[in-house]
């Protein structure tokens, strides 16, 4: 049985990720006995992950604020405030940021995605590198490890 866990904002991982965007660990699978990551981005305008695919977990995905283009396999349509999406594991998708800046959260089940974001990101409290950046090759090699697919470039 899982125990109850609680994270103040102060206590949660906080990493840089990609165009300089914020990715916060609000549960991982340590918390949720493996049942759940729940994350947070914090970024904006033009930032787009690759066009990829979890092979390993279902993803539920809400904007909080800000507006999004979305792609699901070869459909296209707008994310708005509070618009959520259900992205079952084995479908490719990816989405660009339109707004000047985005709040979204993510949760995807079971957990695991945060071993990607850990891997390829930058814990913001330590000094920052000259220079750093989520380079294609290491975003590959954390999506490889991690059960994800990147299937073309960023839309």
């Amino acid at each position: 049985m899982s125990m109850p866990y609680l994270a103040q904002a102060d206590q949660q991982e906080t990493l840089e990720w990609l165009h300089g965007g914020t990715f916060s660990v609000l549960l991982d699978g340590q918390a949720t006995d493996g049942q759940l990551t729940v994350g947070r981005f914090r970024v904006t305008k033009g930032e787009a992950p690759p066009f990829h695919l979890h092979t390993r977990e279902d993803e539920v995905f809400l904007l909080i604020q800000g507006s999004a283009l979305l792609w699901v396999g070869d459909e296209q349509m707008e994310l708005s405030d509070g618009g959520i999406v259900y992205l079952p594991r084995n479908v490719p998708h990816g989405y660009r940021i339109t707004s000047d800046t985005a709040d979204l959260l993510m949760i995807t089940t079971p957990s695991g995605i945060e071993g990607m974001f850990r891997h390829a990101g930058r814990d913001v409290t330590t000094d920052r590198p000259n220079g750093f950046e989520i380079s294609n090759d290491v975003l590959a090699e954390a999506a490889d490890l991690y059960g994800q697919v990147i299937v073309g470039p960023p839309r």
